[in-house]
Formats: structure tokens, C-alpha cells, sequence
């Protein structure tokens, strides 16, 4: 019985000092084994490891892909016109060691510190270098841009033991202050190009007017020049059956020349003549042709 009180306080003791030996790393998981605050071992594969109990600590880390939202920045591309961007990074820890020599007791929160303090760096270098414009970063070229930025901060971030899996631009926006101004650049751009349109069209109504006025001036004339010929022909024709007439009865003709000359004398409103009676106007009249009276 006696025996059985000591053993029992021994196991116990044994039980304890063996779970404190014992740590498991799950799969999500890297861990350090500190002693004192050094690094004595690292421990990367999942599963169940051993520990001088009391002396040695473990400390875990996310082996995971993870998250960074930087904080919103202006950026000057080569055309002057400011941007405000902000992005998203993809990192993990790669080099255990490295990363808590880097860090520290800080962990995560302060490598993400400086992390985002290397990505706005890089965000403002690459997008303020000469040949990028505000129309590159806001084309399809961004990608070779943000490819860039990241390039250039996984060469930083390896320091930190980080991996720098992907950095994407999330928003790229005028500044509030520079929006009114920039619409109103876009409006009367806009109304250049509508004036200058409604110029070209006014052009060209103009020359198609003008065509049209020669056109018909044209046809006018070729009409009222062959209206002329068919009148002169016409005329001829007249004027040879007048002197065919004429020369087949003289005295008919003379008598049909007077009646059309009568006819247009009291025709319509001019039915009053002031005329002397002996007048040879009237001679056929007064039967001094042989006409009776």
C-alpha cells in the first residue's frame, strides 16, 4: 500500500513530464523548437515530435498561403496624371529561420509591417518609371506591371524568409480632387470631336450642295439651250411657209397678216384704239382691198 502511494505520484509526474516532451504540428503548420529563446531545431513535416520539457518551446507558424491588403497610396506615372491604388499580395513563410531572426517575437502582424511597407515601395517605383503612363496601368499591360512589382519584392521580402506567391493591383482611381477637373477635360474633348464632326459635315454638305447647284444650273442651261434651237428651227419652219404662202397669193397673205394683226391689237383689255380713220391699219375695213365694208 505504501508502494502504491509513492508509484502513483511518480507516474504522475511521468505522464506529465512526457506530455510536456510531446508536441504535434499539424499539417497548416510549421514550428520552432526554441531553447532559452534560441533556435535549436525546425519542424516542417506534419505529425508528432519531441522536447526538453521546461527548457525547450515550440513555437508554430501558418505554413499557408496567406493574405496582405496594402494601404491605399498615390502613385505619379510618367504623364503626371496622380493615381490612387491599392493592392493585394500573396505571401508565405518560406524560411523559418530566417523569418523569426527577421521578425522576431513580432510574428505575423510585424513581418506584414514590412512587407507592405516593401510592396508601396515597389508599387511606387515601378509604377512611377519612365515609359508607364496612366493608360498603361489602367490597360491590359498592368499584369506585366504587377509581375513586375512582385518581382522586385521577392528579392526584398526573401530577407524576411518570405515567399512573395502573386501581388494584383485591387483599384486604380484619379484622386477626389483631380475627378472634376479630369471630367471636364474628357467634355470638352468630347465637344472637339463633336464640333469638329459636325464641321466635316457641314463641309460636306457644302460640296454636295454646291454639285447640286452646278448640276442643275448645267441642265438648266443645256434645256434652255436646245429650247432655243428647237424655237429658231421652229421659227425657220414658220417663216418658210409665211414666204411659201407669201409667194403662192400675195393679196391672202397680206389679208391673213391684217386679221392676226387685228386679233393682237384688240386683244383682252386693249379693245380702244385712238387711230386716224384713214389709217391703212383699217384698210380692210374700209374695203380699199377689194374687201366689202
Amino acid at each position: 500500500m505504501k508502494r502504491l502511494t509513492y508509484l502513483l505520484p511518480i507516474g504522475i509526474v511521468a505522464v506529465a513530464i512526457i506530455m510536456a516532451s510531446v508536441f504535434i504540428v499539424d499539417e497548416r503548420e510549421k514550428a520552432l523548437v526554441l531553447q532559452f529563446g534560441q533556435i535549436k531545431r525546425v519542424k516542417e513535416d506534419p505529425g508528432i515530435a519531441l522536447k526538453i520539457p521546461l527548457i525547450q518551446e515550440v513555437v508554430y507558424y501558418d505554413d499557408r498561403i496567406l493574405a496582405l491588403d496594402t494601404d491605399t497610396i498615390e502613385v505619379t506615372p510618367s504623364d503626371d496624371r496622380r493615381l490612387v491604388v491599392d493592392a493585394f499580395a500573396r505571401y508565405r513563410i518560406e524560411d523559418l529561420v530566417k523569418f523569426r531572426q527577421a521578425v522576431g517575437v513580432g510574428g505575423l502582424p510585424a513581418a506584414e509591417t514590412r512587407l507592405s511597407s516593401i510592396l508601396n515601395a515597389q508599387i511606387r517605383e515601378v509604377l512611377g518609371a519612365d515609359q508607364v503612363t496612366s493608360d498603361t496601368i489602367l490597360s491590359e499591360d498592368r499584369r506585366v506591371l504587377m509581375n513586375r512589382i512582385r518581382d522586385q519584392a521577392q528579392v526584398q521580402a526573401r530577407a524576411l524568409g518570405l515567399n512573395v506567391v502573386d501581388v494584383r493591383l485591387k483599384q486604380t482611381n484619379l484622386p477626389e480632387q483631380n475627378l472634376n477637373a479630369t471630367f471636364e477635360r474628357m467634355r470638352a474633348e468630347r465637344e472637339r470631336e463633336a464640333a469638329d464632326e459636325i464641321a466635316r459635315g457641314n463641309e460636306a454638305a457644302q460640296r454636295v450642295r454646291a454639285q447640286a447647284d452646278r448640276t442643275v444650273v448645267e441642265l438648266v442651261s443645256e434645256s434652255q439651250k436646245e429650247a432655243e434651237i428647237v424655237r429658231g428651227e421652229a421659227d425657220a419652219q414658220r417663216n418658210g411657209i409665211f414666204a411659201a404662202a407669201y409667194g403662192a397669193d400675195r393679196e391672202f397673205f397680206e389679208f391673213y397678216r391684217s386679221l392676226s394683226a387685228y386679233e393682237g391689237a384688240i386683244k383682252g383689255e386693249n379693245s380702244s384704239l385712238v387711230i386716224a380713220p384713214d389709217s391703212e391699219f383699217f384698210d380692210y375695213f374700209n374695203g380699199a382691198n377689194g374687201v366689202a365694208k
